[in-house]
């Protein structure tokens, strides 16, 4: 394989991350409108998509895996597929966390809204934002903005503990909202973690970058 068709094996490995990524958070943001507006059919879509994100996980891993143990990549090529393999084994997950919300939509039913949804769509909103830039950091091979925006999960986890805190409340009062104040805390916490898993990303861009492992999401909140 000459080095010009290893770069162009390696640009496309790296597309089909971005892609993915792409998927992704048209998966969060479509489950978000479906729990809002009780969208039963654009839930069930959203599970049954997540198939398509699983596959082109595992179709860039096998990409990724052959050049590896084909040609032999230099340091800097070795550091761009390992953590293109890490970030979509993130993206994938993320994908379940999608999928979860779009269940909760599903398990909710019709049933009426305990409140306004609120910050449940804020922390959809910032999460998406900060998987957005994480994949931009990573294009731009930006480190410093990488680390920016790490500092936005303490956002997304300050909004999870006001959601946790309000429906608590709501239970707490009212026995009979305790199941569906459950099944939000866990569409909640599926956001909380997505934001945990950006962060990820962003250390791989370090990694990338620089060539180190570094804890980047040291909680200040």
């Amino acid at each position: 394989m000459t080095r010009i068709t290893f770069e162009r094996e390696l640009s496309e490995i790296q597309e089909d991350m971005f892609a993915m990524a792409n998927m992704v958070e048209t998966a969060i943001s479509r489950g978000i409108q479906a729990l809002k507006n009780r969208d039963l059919e654009l839930a069930q879509g959203i599970i049954t998509d997540d198939l398509a994100i699983n596959k082109k996980r595992y179709d860039t891993e096998e990409k990724c895996l052959e050049i590896m143990a084909t040609q032999q990549p230099l340091a800097g090529d070795l550091r761009t597929l390992v953590s293109v393999l890490y970030i979509t084994v993130d993206l994938e997950r993320m994908g379940d966390h999608a999928e979860g919300i779009a269940k909760i939509a599903v398990m909710l039913g019709d049933e009426p809204s305990l409140k306004p949804y609120i910050d449940i769509p804020k922390m959809a909103e910032v999460s998406i934002e900060m998987l957005r830039g994480s994949l931009e950091a990573y294009r731009d091979r930006d480190t410093a903005r990488a680390r920016v925006i790490v500092n936005r999960d303490d956002e997304v986890d300050a909004l999870y503990d006001k959601v946790y805190r309000d429906l608590l409340t709501l239970m707490i009062n009212d026995p009979e909202t305790i199941q569906r104040a459950t099944y939000l805390i866990w569409a909640a916490h599926n956001l909380e973690r997505i934001a945990d898993r950006v962060t990820n990303i962003c250390e791989r861009v370090v990694y990338l970058v620089e060539g180190k492992i570094e804890d980047l999401n040291v909680s200040k909140y």
